[in-house]
């Protein structure tokens, strides 16, 4: 499997994914396109964290990870250049949240019921390979997450098979059992997990829980 991974956002979840491909023995890049925050992040990062902007970042990883917030997204995709994302998975971290914040306790969407952001991720970049994963859970529980003794499920959707085998591996080594829920109209289902997960947060400030899909 391809072990140089592109982080596309710098943010507290593309931090905490940068650090844990690292800890896991693959190389990585973490961009951005603001050289403060390029600064910030050389030095918050661990050594083996390469640093640079969303083009060099999109054209260094042989995976990608998208982790931005969600209404400036495909932004982020054009900046990284369309010919630097042919053919790589891309692993979607994110969701369409509106800016206005939650109503009791529940965030509000920008997409429509029948429609999700990774589809307009697939139609803007028709020839990369978009995963929707870790999108349903918060950043500290990412990588390696110890709940209860138990692996928790991440659910993963997307249009190509090999580019969700190289997701499942990942999720493997991360701790996570995964539940492949097929292609990218899947992600109108998946991207709403956010809004479940978020509810006891910001009702209750309980974060560090994730979802279990039992069998």
């Amino acid at each position: 499997m391809e072990k140089k991974i592109g982080i596309l956002g710098s943010g507290i979840v593309g931090k905490t994914l940068a650090a844990g491909f690292a800890k896991h023995g693959y190389e990585v890049m973490i961009g951005s396109d603001t050289p403060a925050k390029r600064e910030e992040l050389t030095r918050e990062m661990p050594a083996p964290v390469q640093v640079g902007s969303l083009t060099e970042t999109a054209a260094f990883g042989e995976i990608l990870v998208l982790a931005v917030k969600g209404f400036s997204a495909v932004a982020t995709l054009q900046k990284a250049g369309l010919a630097n994302l042919k053919g790589k998975t891309i692993l979607d971290t994110t969701n369409p949240i509106l800016e206005t914040g939650p109503v009791n306790g529940v965030l509000q969407y920008f997409t429509a019921q029948n429609e999700s952001l990774m589809e307009r991720f697939q139609a803007a970049a028709p020839e990369a390979n978009f995963v929707k994963c870790f999108s349903c859970v918060g950043a500290y529980l990412m990588v390696d997450p110890q709940i209860g003794g138990t692996k928790p499920t991440m659910f993963i959707c997307g249009n190509n098979d090999t580019a969700k085998e190289t997701t499942k591996s990942i999720l493997d080594e991360f701790g996570w059992e995964y539940e492949d829920c097929g292609t990218v109209e899947a992600a109108r289902a998946i991207e709403p997990l956010a809004m479940l997960w978020c509810i006891p947060g910001f009702r209750e400030n309980r974060w560090m829980h994730a979802f279990k899909l039992l069998k």
